[in-house]
């Protein structure tokens, strides 16, 4: 019997089909929700959900694309109280995405990659994960308060 899975696993990824035994998949998979038979009516409507998730997923890069053009050169400077070079404390994620939301950009502090905790004063290397496919490279100017 051929199913549409609905949910990833061993037998596949969700939107898969697959054969699978008649009673494996009458007894199991079907009422467990993990799929569903593979009907007309049911191949019609994966290829529609399929072709709705992919102008999604274009929609977001895009979205991401623009956001890597106004993001291209920004500097994100932050002035904290620090000591001899070192900071008091460390410059975090949610400090970086408070910087740029004060700049006009809303993003996502889980997004935010920093190489390393930074707990000196300098210039360090970041980058934004706009979309899997999307990164957007920064500088992050760290000095001490005056």
């Amino acid at each position: 019997m051929q199913v549409i899975l609905l949910e990833p696993g061993k037998l596949g990824k969700t939107g898969d089909v697959v054969n699978v035994k008649d009673g494996y998949a009458r007894n199991w998979l079907i009422p467990q929700g993990i799929a569903s038979p593979a009907t007309n009516s049911n191949m019609k409507s994966l290829e529609a959900r399929v072709r709705s998730r992919q102008k999604i997923q274009a929609q977001e890069k895009a979205a991401a694309e623009d956001l890597a053009s106004r993001l291209n050169g920004v500097a994100v400077e932050l002035s904290v109280r620090a000591g001899e070079g070192k900071i008091y404390g460390a410059v975090t994620h949610q400090d970086v995405a408070n910087s740029l939301d004060k700049l006009g950009f809303d993003v996502d502090k889980r997004r935010i990659e920093m190489p390393k905790t930074v707990k000196e004063i300098g210039e360090y290397d970041i980058s934004y994960r706009a979309h899997p496919e999307v990164t957007i490279p920064m500088k992050l100017v760290v000095h001490a308060q005056k």
